[in-house]
Protein backbone atom coordinates (compact mmCIF):
# COMPACT_ATOMS: atom_id res chain seq x y z
CA UNK A 1 0.00 0.00 0.00
CA UNK A 2 1.26 3.60 -0.69
CA UNK A 3 2.36 5.48 2.16
CA UNK A 4 0.00 8.64 2.85
CA UNK A 5 1.48 11.64 4.38
CA UNK A 6 -1.53 12.76 7.19
CA UNK A 7 0.83 14.74 9.47
CA UNK A 8 3.78 16.80 9.77
CA UNK A 9 5.45 14.18 11.84
CA UNK A 10 4.44 11.32 8.88
CA UNK A 11 6.48 13.81 6.92
CA UNK A 12 9.41 14.26 9.19
CA UNK A 13 9.58 10.62 9.82
CA UNK A 14 9.85 9.83 5.71
CA UNK A 15 12.24 13.05 5.22
CA UNK A 16 14.60 12.94 8.45
CA UNK A 17 17.06 10.80 6.92
CA UNK A 18 18.01 13.65 3.92
CA UNK A 19 19.60 15.62 6.50
CA UNK A 20 21.39 13.63 9.09
CA UNK A 21 25.49 14.00 8.76
CA UNK A 22 25.00 16.91 6.16
CA UNK A 23 27.61 19.76 6.60
CA UNK A 24 25.63 22.41 4.74
CA UNK A 25 22.35 23.14 3.86
CA UNK A 26 20.09 20.40 1.62
CA UNK A 27 16.41 20.83 0.42
CA UNK A 28 14.30 18.01 0.00
CA UNK A 29 10.96 17.93 -1.69
CA UNK A 30 8.11 15.53 -1.03
CA UNK A 31 5.76 15.11 -4.00
CA UNK A 32 1.79 14.02 -2.53
CA UNK A 33 -0.71 12.69 -5.27
CA UNK A 34 -4.58 12.51 -4.53
CA UNK A 35 -5.51 11.92 -1.17
CA UNK A 36 -1.68 12.73 -0.10
CA UNK A 37 -0.27 9.71 -0.83
CA UNK A 38 3.78 9.96 -1.46
CA UNK A 39 4.79 10.09 -4.84
CA UNK A 40 8.31 10.69 -4.69
CA UNK A 41 10.68 12.59 -3.19
CA UNK A 42 13.50 15.16 -5.00
CA UNK A 43 16.41 16.95 -2.97
CA UNK A 44 19.19 19.06 -3.69
CA UNK A 45 22.77 18.93 -3.67
CA UNK A 46 24.21 20.09 -0.41
CA UNK A 47 25.17 24.01 -0.52
CA UNK A 48 28.52 24.53 1.77
CA UNK A 49 27.31 27.10 4.41
CA UNK A 50 23.89 27.71 5.91
CA UNK A 51 21.60 29.26 2.74
CA UNK A 52 20.63 27.83 -0.17
CA UNK A 53 18.45 29.49 -2.73
CA UNK A 54 14.74 27.79 -3.11
CA UNK A 55 14.82 26.83 -6.47
CA UNK A 56 11.01 27.40 -7.15
CA UNK A 57 11.08 26.79 -10.80
CA UNK A 58 12.66 23.71 -10.95
CA UNK A 59 10.48 22.50 -7.45
CA UNK A 60 6.97 23.60 -9.64
CA UNK A 61 8.86 21.79 -13.07
CA UNK A 62 9.55 18.31 -11.30
CA UNK A 63 5.82 18.90 -9.73
CA UNK A 64 4.21 18.95 -12.97
CA UNK A 65 6.67 15.78 -14.60
CA UNK A 66 5.19 13.63 -11.77
CA UNK A 67 1.63 15.05 -11.96
CA UNK A 68 1.72 15.72 -8.13
CA UNK A 69 -1.27 17.43 -6.26
CA UNK A 70 0.62 18.67 -3.52
CA UNK A 71 4.17 19.38 -1.62
CA UNK A 72 6.47 19.19 1.35
CA UNK A 73 9.14 21.23 1.21
CA UNK A 74 11.90 20.07 4.13
CA UNK A 75 15.26 22.12 4.11
CA UNK A 76 18.18 22.02 7.32
CA UNK A 77 19.68 24.66 9.07
CA UNK A 78 23.69 23.07 9.81
CA UNK A 79 23.72 25.83 12.28
CA UNK A 80 21.25 23.76 14.47
CA UNK A 81 18.28 26.85 15.12
CA UNK A 82 15.05 25.28 13.87
CA UNK A 83 13.32 28.55 14.22
CA UNK A 84 12.39 29.63 10.12
CA UNK A 85 13.98 32.85 8.99
CA UNK A 86 12.43 35.50 7.28
CA UNK A 87 13.87 34.61 4.29
CA UNK A 88 12.27 31.13 4.61
CA UNK A 89 8.99 32.36 5.20
CA UNK A 90 8.95 34.52 2.59
CA UNK A 91 10.18 32.12 0.14
CA UNK A 92 7.67 29.68 1.21
CA UNK A 93 4.97 32.08 0.28
CA UNK A 94 6.36 32.64 -2.87
CA UNK A 95 6.31 28.79 -3.71
CA UNK A 96 2.94 28.57 -2.17
CA UNK A 97 1.54 31.23 -4.39
CA UNK A 98 3.12 30.03 -7.15
CA UNK A 99 2.30 25.81 -6.73
CA UNK A 100 -0.98 27.32 -6.20
CA UNK A 101 -1.52 29.32 -9.79
CA UNK A 102 -0.70 25.10 -10.92
CA UNK A 103 -3.39 23.85 -8.95
CA UNK A 104 -0.95 22.42 -6.58
CA UNK A 105 -0.95 22.93 -2.60
CA UNK A 106 1.86 23.30 -0.68
CA UNK A 107 1.24 21.50 2.26
CA UNK A 108 3.70 22.16 4.73
CA UNK A 109 7.28 23.41 4.92
CA UNK A 110 9.38 21.49 8.00
CA UNK A 111 13.08 22.84 8.83
CA UNK A 112 15.29 20.30 10.45
CA UNK A 113 18.06 21.36 12.82
CA UNK A 114 19.76 20.45 16.00
CA UNK A 115 17.74 17.10 15.89
CA UNK A 116 14.73 18.90 16.25
CA UNK A 117 11.72 19.99 13.27
CA UNK A 118 10.04 22.49 12.89
CA UNK A 119 6.21 22.61 11.03
CA UNK A 120 5.54 25.98 9.26
CA UNK A 121 1.86 24.73 9.44
CA UNK A 122 2.14 24.03 12.85
CA UNK A 123 3.92 27.36 13.54
CA UNK A 124 1.13 29.28 11.86
CA UNK A 125 3.54 30.35 9.40
CA UNK A 126 1.61 28.95 5.94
Amino acid sequence: MPMIVGSARDAATLLAHHFRHVAGERIAVLHLGPERRVLGCDESAVTPGDSAPLPIRDILAAALKRDSRGLILAHNHPGGDPRPSAADVAATRSLARAAASLGIRLHDHLIFAGGDCRSFRELGLL
